[in-house]
């Protein structure tokens, strides 16, 4: 098994790759303005949990994880090219609320800060 920080820097290459496959060979219009949050490999490098958000928010959430499970396929097998290892994992692709309960946390403080004054 690989140690923590092999899957890390495995992680940080799939989070690259899919990241430039969006912006310049993906051409499904589910997956504009979609960027990659977070990924996570298990110790065994079966899987890969690949968190994704969009600008527009939660409203695309169900759009966007259709969307990238859909080119699937394609992700996983580009990425098994130009990433090396043995057997390259299944990927899994999730919704991530991080940016949106920041933006609404940075909110909440701003008007706290406002009414402060």
């Amino acid at each position: 098994m690989p140690s923590g920080v092999r899957l890390q820097k495995i992680a940080d290459r799939i989070r690259e790759e899919i990241s430039e496959l969006l912006i310049k060979e993906l051409s499904d219009p589910r997956l504009h303005q979609v960027f990659v949050t977070d990924v996570r490999v298990d110790r065994e490098l079966a899987y890969a949990d690949v968190y994704v958000s969009a600008l527009e928010g939660k409203s695309r959430s169900a759009e966007v994880v259709q969307g990238m499970t859909s080119a699937g396929g394609f992700i996983r097998r580009t990425l098994s090219d130009r990433v090396e290892l043995r057997a390259f994992p299944r990927l899994r692709f999730h919704w991530d609320p991080t940016p949106e309960n920041a933006d609404h946390i940075e909110k909440i403080l701003a008007q706290l800060r406002e009414e402060k004054k």
